[in-house]
């Protein structure tokens, strides 16, 4: 047995799998903004900036969310987000779910659970500094 075709042989092989699940679909919509948190209008760059591509239906899809098998990964974590938080679907006539969410925000930010180290590695702006995660809570607990 010849190592050389072994190993060409996977290669091609890989590649043929590689370019095979280029075709599986991957939803990377962005559905209508219905209605906007209340934010003031100095936390709302810092929201953009750190949370809306995972939590809003502004998510700006980067080049990479169109390859294989990470655009799967990229995907799945969009529609978590938007299913825990969405600033797009904000429930502005239900002061219990957004006192919820409020809550959800502040307890995310104060144990450093988001935005996600795996997010943070791609996106190094959307760290949030001491001072910017105290606006958001600030805003958060105050309940407006």
């Amino acid at each position: 047995m010849n190592v050389k075709k072994v190993l060409m042989g996977g290669g091609a092989t890989l590649l043929l799998l590689f370019v095979a699940v280029q075709f599986v679909p991957v939803d990377r919509t962005n559905p209508p903004v219905t209605t906007r948190a209340r934010v003031p209008s100095d936390v709302e760059p810092l929201l953009r900036r750190a949370c809306f591509d995972c939590h809003s239906n502004e998510t700006k899809w980067p080049w990479y969310s169109r390859v294989a098998p990470v655009s799967w990964l990229v995907a799945d974590h969009v529609k978590d987000g938007r299913k825990n938080l969405n600033f797009s679907t904000w429930p502005v006539l239900d002061p219990g779910a957004e006192s919820h969410l409020l809550h959800e925000i502040e307890e995310v930010i104060e144990e450093g659970e988001m935005p996600l180290k795996s997010y943070l590695l791609g996106h190094p702006e959307a760290r949030l500094s001491d001072a910017e995660k105290n606006m958001i809570l600030r805003w958060a607990g105050s309940g407006d």
